[in-house]
């Protein structure tokens, strides 16, 4: 690598005098000299490394160092983490001369953000690996957490210089782990500059269409907050409130989640338009009454739309946010939401965790916040899993998720994930509750355990002694801690009925002056149909094995197909077929074409032309299969994931299961591109909506078979009160066809919308 430069050197210098005379948190010399002396140690072991957009590597650090001290505000012992982050990764640097020379505190930071090398087994997943080691580390000190945040947002803001690729990897990484662990660290701007971020490399054409939106409406937004803000500001201060109030643009990610989930255009978004009121609250007054009082100033100023009040100043979310939020009727007939805040909840919602702390003995219930939430943490990071795939998707669902908000019959709150069951708050209670629980009284109603609980439910457990732990519980739970409680119970079990099993069969052997062997073994579970020993003695001790036929079992010979086997592996006379390109012919969707190479394609479903193909960015003949989970067909936007078995299925790139793929095996993930074909079709669904009148449904019907002389595989239409809706299933050869229907529909008189909906059919999942 190139020498630095003169210049260059004197930028970085320049650089990290900055952060040195802009953080206010370097309250001493020693302090001061720690950061020193870690930007010096990192300007060393950095100097002859530079990044893929060819500037100088020490510079990355000092970005992070910069977010932590600025934009996050912690103190100086994370900044000189944050300094030192990447050291003993990419350096010579030991782990011990860390310790040594900036003590234990920060050495345990550096090692939580310094990635795993070496060889994992096959089947897992270097970046989960990765991120659980980070969580475990979170059990020693959350700083962890906060300064990998900040690094993945300095290496977003600059993710231009990598390859097309790398960027949608890191991408769709970034928005299926660190978004939301912004989110839940209360880190909201980093949180909603993740987003953006991810959404402009995953779908750059989708950022610049709502951008440009955005931008349109930016005049007509700004003058409808002037008008709505200029009575709300004389209000407040005639009844004496010290405050700011400001316009509050909403994120372009958030814009594009909600039209897409809510199915609605830009224009119907409630909360496209939004202000902010932070005020200084009186002393001695709770700020939560003062809050409401606010509140009652601006309603008397404008209707409250009375199902968009959000009060999280009564009951915080569970990392601490707090604000009133409440949408009315502004000028011009446009939708206002305002947001309601004190400057301690607003510093809180702002810098998260460095305000939690900040404010740790004035405000118990929102450190106490915080604390549930790294409580759970450590019992996930507690619990025995050794499939790092397993415990990332856990850790996402259980800790990302939307959550409701329940009551003991004492009336004490519990926190539970969305969709989580009355077996799941029994576990909450407690594991031996869970453990002998029967049934449960949901708002006094006798339910099964598999009852899924709403907010606000009050819950009641009913246990028995004599109640034990089955299997299909596994499937009523969400929450890691109870999922890791029942198999540890199936597992402690399993392990007794297995011992039982195996002495049972040792003391029958021990009648025929026998001992249990390889080749007895297999007899006994060729017999049975067993998949290994374990099975056996785990039957033999439920008694679902009876061991009176033993001698007669043993007696026989082995059967000639295992010789046969067995001499032509030795020869190798034959290989055996394989199963992967198999599945991928059983699996091709029906009426669907093939996606693969075509000598491939061809190999993989002789049933089927390969006229319509996907191409891969790879040299070797690849069986292909379309995902089920997403349908994508000629034209959509996809990618590709490689299983272990060499097979690929094909996602469309906002599939969210091809999201999580792609965050958690990014080295499986192979640029695919379609090849149009004008034989074969795929099925696609769409909703029709408009003005019930004569002969509307007829003319749907011919303008598709005249249109495009398409297939109509459904067609579903109700009309009630002059509206009505329809849902089409049809097929289509690739996506312009598909708009090209679309369009002519929404020229047919009446016709309101026309849009395509996903076809999700079983979940497909890394093989």
């Amino acid at each position: 690598m190139a020498a630095l430069s003169h210049t260059e050197e004197q930028e970085i210098r320049r650089q990290f005098q900055e952060l040195l005379e802009g953080c206010t948190f370097i309250r001493s010399e020693s302090d001061r000299s720690l950061i020193v002396r870690a930007f010096e140690l990192a300007f060393k072991a950095h100097s002859s490394t530079r990044r893929k957009s060819g500037e100088p590597y020490i510079l990355h650090p000092l970005a992070v160092s910069k977010i932590i001290a600025f934009e996050i505000g912690l103190g100086a012992t994370s900044i000189a983490a944050a300094l030192l982050h990447d050291v003993v990764e990419d350096t010579d640097v030991p782990l011990d001369l860390i310790r040594r020379d900036f003590g234990e505190r920060v050495a345990i930071i550096v090692n939580g953000l310094t990635k795993i090398s070496g060889v994992f087994d096959k089947d897992s997943s270097l970046q989960a690996e990765n991120f659980r080691k980070m969580l475990i580390t979170l059990s020693e000190d959350v700083r962890v957490i906060i300064i990998k945040l900040a690094d993945r947002l300095h290496n977003m803001r600059t993710l231009d210089a990598l390859s097309e690729q790398k960027r949608f990897k890191i991408a769709s990484e970034t928005i299926y782990l660190y978004a939301p662990l912004a989110h839940r660290m209360g880190l909201y701007a980093i949180k909603q500059e993740l987003e953006d971020l991810s959404l402009k490399y995953r779908h750059p054409h989708i950022y610049q269409q709502v951008l440009q939106q955005v931008q349109d409406n930016e005049e007509t937004r700004a003058r409808i907050i002037d008008e709505f803000v200029a009575p709300v500001r004389e209000k407040l201060t005639s009844a004496g409130y010290q405050f700011d109030i400001t316009g509050r643009p909403k994120s372009i990610y958030s814009i594009y989640y909600k039209m897409q989930h809510k199915g609605i255009p830009f224009e119907e978004i409630y909360d496209l338009l939004a202000v902010r009121i932070v005020f200084d609250p009186e002393p001695g007054i709770p700020e939560k009454n003062q809050c409401w009082s606010v509140y009652s100033l601006i309603t008397d100023l404008y209707t409250p739309k009375q199902d968009r009040i959000r009060d999280w100043v009564s009951l915080p979310k569970a990392n601490g946010y707090e604000a009133l939020h409440v949408t009315v009727m502004g000028p011009r007939g446009k939708w206002v939401e305002v947001q309601i805040r004190t400057r301690r909840m607003d510093e809180i919602a702002e810098k998260g965790f460095a305000a939690h702390w900040k404010y740790k003995n004035s405000t118990l219930q929102q450190e106490s916040e915080l604390d549930k939430w790294l409580k759970k943490v450590r019992e996930m990071l507690n619990e025995p899993n050794a499939d790092a795939i397993e415990f990332v998707n856990e850790f996402k669902m259980n800790l990302f998720s939307s959550e409701i908000q329940v009551f003991t019959p004492k009336g004490h709150i519990k926190t539970l994930p969305v969709k989580a069951t009355a077996l799941d708050f029994a576990y909450e209670i407690h594991s031996e509750i869970g453990n002998s629980a029967m049934a449960a009284k949901v708002n006094y109603k006798l339910v099964p355990l598999n009852h899924v609980l709403n907010s606000g439910d009050q819950v009641e457990i009913i246990t028995s002694d004599k109640k034990r732990i089955q299997r299909e519980w596994l499937d009523y739970v969400v929450t890691a801690k109870a999922k890791g409680t029942i198999m540890n119970a199936i597992k402690s079990e399993n392990k007794h009925r297995t011992e039982k099993g195996k002495e049972m069969l040792e003391a029958r052997l021990k009648e025929f002056n026998l001992a249990p062997s390889a080749r007895i073994l297999k007899k006994l579970m060729d017999a049975h149909k067993v998949a290994n020993k374990d099975e056996l003695y785990s039957k033999i001790g439920m008694g679902l094995v009876g061991l009176d036929d033993l001698q007669k079992i043993l007696r026989k010979n082995t059967p000639n197909k295992w010789i046969r086997y067995w001499q032509l592996q030795i020869f190798g006379t034959k290989s055996k077929p394989s199963r992967d390109v198999q599945e991928a012919g059983d699996e091709a969707p029906t009426g669907g074409a093939p996606a693969g190479l075509a000598a491939s394609a061809t190999s993989a479903t002789s049933a089927t032309s390969a006229a319509s193909t996907a191409s891969a960015g790879d040299e070797l003949p690849v069986s292909f299969r379309t995902a089920r989970c997403c349908n994508p067909i000629p034209g959509d936007d996809v990618i590709g994931y490689k299983s272990p078995g060499g097979v690929v299925s094909i996602h469309k790139s906002r599939c969210p299961n091809a999201v999580r793929m792609v965050a958690n095996h990014g080295d499986m993930i192979v640029p695919v591109k379609w090849t149009m074909s004008t034989i074969l079709s795929f099925l696609v669904r769409i909703e029709i909506k408009g003005i019930d009148r004569y002969d509307i449904y007829s003319q749907i019907t011919r303008s598709i078979a005249e249109g495009l002389n398409a297939n109509i595989r459904t067609i579903n239409m109700s009309g009630h009160d002059g509206i009505f809706e329809g849902m089409i299933e049809l097929y289509v050869r690739n996506t312009r066809d598909l708009e090209s229907l679309i369009t002519r529909l929404k020229e047919i008189k009446g016709i309101e919308s026309v849009k395509r909906l996903d076809i999700r059919q079983e979940e497909d999942t890394p093989e």
